[in-house]
């Protein structure tokens, strides 16, 4: 099976592109700059905005995953949610142009997209089918709905494209917890050896999350059934409030105490780190509904196991590309 990968270089790109490689399967990765030597994955140049020569690779091939888009772990300016918005909804266009052009359409386009698209809540969880979108929550930041109308707007891109022949799948991704080097566990990881891995503003939100593995398996498994296409939500199913979410990686690490933050102490390490509080303090109580009810088995469904696993596999040395 030929697997191509808009935007394969960043983190997910390098996970999923490994194990899909892994597996057997031939992988293109479409990206902007040089990118370092992977093994059995072949990188193409594109510039995530028009058409090229690139379009050869989609032409003929079995599946696209897009994952392009500007990263959101940076402070959110004007110009960087500009750029946000942009560059998903750019390269999700010129995808589906692609895919519509082509003499023989992939059969499936898996497109990145993000839990944030859900309101900020504590009382219920959010599925696909009765989960409540955001953009409109009251005693939020106003500027938290940018995040949802990129969300909205990427998704949109996706389900207008004209592309009859192609089962289209929108993945609703929470934050993936992967030992892999650059991720959000690196960062956790980090503040909590350093003692500072305690509640932020009290720690009530919930953490939506995925294991790794259980992404890479959960992307097999939409390739495989044919009857799952629409929005599917990637993610683990037990979220958990953010301060005990925080006592299970204390504990995984060995770190018995974690000094807690208030909101304008999050907001000075978020301008130090160069990210947005909207990252911590969003409440992302998501469910994984139609992977479950699709029969998915999750091999991770717990976070306090699935944090012992994370940090047992980070300690390991890193192997060196040859």
């Amino acid at each position: 099976m030929k697997v191509v990968i808009p935007g394969g270089t960043g983190h997910l790109g390098r996970v999923l592109g490994r194990a899909l490689a892994e597996q057997g399967h031939e992988v293109v990765v479409l990206t902007r700059r040089e990118a370092r030597p992977e093994p059995g994955v072949r990188h193409v140049h594109w510039d995530g905005r028009s058409a090229g020569p690139w379009t050869a690779e989609i032409d003929g091939s079995d599946v696209v995953l897009n994952l392009a888009g500007r990263s959101v772990n940076c402070r959110y300016t004007a110009a960087n949610l500009r750029e946000m918005l942009n560059s998903r909804v750019d390269s999700a266009r010129v995808v589906g142009g692609a895919i519509a052009r082509a003499a023989r359409p992939p059969a499936l386009w898996l497109q990145m997209s993000t839990a944030t698209i859900y309101a900020h809540r504590f009382d219920e969880p959010n599925d696909e089918t009765t989960g409540m979108l955001g953009g409109d929550e009251p005693d939020v930041p106003a500027y938290w709905s940018y995040s949802v109308d990129i969300a909205k707007a990427w998704e949109r891109e996706q389900r207008l494209a004209a592309t009859p022949d192609t089962r289209r799948v929108a993945l609703r991704t929470a934050m993936v917890m992967s030992p892999e080097p650059g991720g959000a566990l690196a960062m956790l990881l980090r503040l909590t050896r350093l003692g500072l891995g305690g509640p932020v503003a009290g720690g009530g939100q919930y953490m939506s999350w995925i294991h790794e593995d259980d992404l890479v398996n959960a992307i097999a498994f939409l390739i495989e059934h044919d009857e799952v296409s629409g929005p599917v939500n990637l993610a683990a199913p037990e979220p958990l409030p953010y301060r005990e979410f925080l006592r299970a990686l204390r504990s995984a690490v060995g770190v018995p105490v974690g000094l807690p933050a208030t909101r304008w102490m999050a907001e000075i390490g978020a301008f130090v780190l160069r990210s947005d509080t909207e990252l911590l303090l969003k409440s992302r109580r998501v469910v994984p509904g139609r992977l479950l009810e699709a029969g998915f088995e999750f091999g991770h469904p717990s976070w306090p196991a699935a944090a012992e696993d994370l940090v047992r596999q980070a300690r390991r040395p890193l192997k060196t590309v040859t």
